[in-house]
């Protein structure tokens, strides 16, 4: 396995929509998937899609927990809503370092996909399993976070990002500036 360079934000690769995968994967599609498990856990993140290290294949890797259980390798994942609620969150990005966004997502979601074996895999996922599977179809579909902003206040580089729980909890104090410490 081999640790892949993550691109940026402004990589034309990830403005644009992956391409699906023909089953059954041959062999470099497999050494992609390895690769982005590796490099997912490196960075370290909780999901990884292939535009975001430079391959253009429907492929992503995504942790079901916040544990450092197996991760799941989905091929041609597909997502569908359950349920009309949408939830906001805050979210980061590989491929934005730095910055987090306040994002709404749905809070529920069916997903379906394939593994590297060819073998149909199906579930339901919600909270936080499903705000990182639709983060990194997104990916898949060439759209990255800040494009899924309802106001561009919801953006804030991460040493920052505490004041989005103001946006969140309304009753927070949060909107005080802070005292620059720095020398």
């Amino acid at each position: 396995m081999t640790l892949r360079k993550i691109a940026v934000m402004g990589q034309p690769v990830l403005w644009r929509r992956a391409e699906a995968v023909a089953l059954p994967l041959d062999d470099a599609t497999r050494r992609l998937a390895d690769d982005m498990v590796e490099t997912m856990r490196d960075a370290p993140g909780v999901g990884l899609a292939a535009p975001q290290v430079y391959a253009g294949e429907r492929v992503i890797v995504v942790q079901p927990t916040r544990e450092r259980d197996a991760p799941l390798v989905l091929i041609n994942p597909t997502l569908e809503p359950l349920g009309e609620v949408v939830e906001l969150g805050i979210e980061g990005c590989l491929s934005i370092p730095d910055w987090q966004g306040l994002v709404p997502r749905w809070q529920r979601v069916r997903w379906q996909a394939d593994d590297p074996d060819g073998k149909r895999l199906d579930g339901e996922a919600e909270g936080f399993f499903a705000r990182v599977l639709q983060h990194e179809v997104d990916h898949l579909d060439g759209v990255l976070y800040p494009m899924r902003l309802r106001d561009p206040r919801d953006l804030a580089m991460t040493r920052e990002a505490h004041h989005l729980l103001a946006r969140l909890d309304p009753h927070r104090a949060d909107d005080e500036p802070e005292e620059d410490t720095r020398a």
